[in-house]
């Protein structure tokens, strides 16, 4: 299983517009927008899981690929670096 990095999502998408997207590339396991923690707003980027096939297919068929007048920035997710504990 790989994680999807998407960015870029117009703000008026959603996780189910995201999924179709995907789909269409193999099956999804599942989507997660971002929100903002203090406004509750989404951020613009979202996280999709798909098997490691899938996976690169939709990463190369999807990276620039228009939505709602933005150009999707679509590629492996990259673990998340530790923060600093105060």
């Amino acid at each position: 299983m790989k994680s999807i990095y998407v960015g870029n999502i117009p703000f008026s998408a959603s996780e189910d517009d995201l999924r179709d997207l995907f789909a269409a590339h193999g099956e999804v396991l599942s989507v997660k927008f971002i929100m903002d923690r203090e406004t509750g707003r989404f951020r613009g980027f979202a996280f999709v899981e798909m098997e490691d096939a899938g996976a690169l297919a939709a990463i190369e068929a999807l990276d620039g690929n228009e939505m709602s007048g933005r150009n999707l920035k679509v590629n492996e997710a990259k673990p998340r670096a530790p923060r600093p504990r105060y």
